[in-house]
C-alpha cells in the first residue's frame, strides 16, 4: 500500500508519516518511509538544488521539471521496488505537493503537471493524510526550525494561505484517498486518528 503525507510547511506531516511508520512496524508491518523530494540518491541530489538558495531561483516550470526527475528516479528506485516486494510505503509529499506549489501558487501549471504526472509517474497513492493547520501557525513552526530547506518558506504567508486552501480542494477532487486531519491537536491526538485509520486499510 502506498501512503502520502501532505500539507503546508509547518503542519507536522513529516512528524506523523514517521510515527505511523513507527505504529505499523510494530504491528509487524514491513514499512519505507521516505520524503520528496529525495527518497532515493539521485533525488536527494535534486532535493538540494530546489530547496536551497534564493527564492526566485527557479522558474515555476524548470521546477516542475526538476520535480518531476526526482519523482521518477524515486518511484524506479524506491516505491516501485518496496510495493512490489509487499512492503507499506510511507512518503513525506508526492505529486500532490507539485500541483500546489508549482501547479498553483508558482504558476497556472496545473494542466501541465498532470499531463507530466501521467506521462512520467503514472501512479497515485492509495491513501494520503492532508494534515491541515493554519497557514500562520504553520509558517511559524517551519521558519523555528533554522534550517537550510527554506526556499519555499521564504514566499511569505500569502502562498501558504493559497497552498492551504488548494489542498483542501485537492482532497475534494481526490476524495476517495484523502483523509482530511485536524493538525492543530497535540500530536498523539494526530497520531491516534491516523493510526486508526491506516490499520483500518492497510
Amino acid at each position: 500500500m502506498f501512503i502520502t503525507f501532505e500539507g503546508i510547511d509547518g503542519s507536522g506531516k513529516s512528524t506523523q508519516a514517521r510515527l505511523l511508520a513507527q505504529a505499523l512496524r510494530d504491528a509487524g508491518r514491513a514499512v519505507v518511509l521516505t520524503r520528496e523530494p529525495g527518497g532515493s540518491p539521485g533525488a536527494e541530489e535534486i532535493r538540494r538544488l530546489v530547496l536551497e538558495g534564493d527564492p526566485d531561483r527557479w522558474s515555476a516550470e524548470t521546477e516542475l521539471l526538476l520535480f518531476t526527475a526526482a519523482r521518477r528516479d524515486h518511484l524506479e528506485r524506491t516505491i516501485a521496488p518496496a510495493l512490489a516486494a509487499g512492503q507499506i510505503v510511507i512518503c513525506d509529499r508526492f505529486a500532490d505537493s507539485t500541483r500546489m506549489y508549482q501547479g498553483l501558487t508558482r504558476g497556472d501549471l496545473r494542466a501541465t503537471v498532470d499531463r507530466l504526472h501521467d506521462m512520467m509517474i503514472g501512479r497515485d497513492p492509495d491513501l494520503t493524510f492532508l494534515i491541515d493547520i493554519d497557514p500562520a501557525v504553520g509558517l511559524a513552526r517551519a521558519r523555528a526550525r533554522n534550517g537550510h530547506e527554506e526556499r519555499f518558506e521564504d514566499f511569505g504567508l500569502p502562498m501558504q494561505e493559497r497552498m492551504r486552501a488548494g489542498f483542501l480542494d485537492l482532497a475534494r477532487e481526490f476524495a476517495p484517498r484523502f483523509r482530511v486531519i485536524d493538525g492543530s491537536r497535540p500530536p498523539e491526538a494526530v497520531a491516534a486518528e491516523i493510526s486508526a485509520i491506516a490499520r483500518a486499510v492497510a
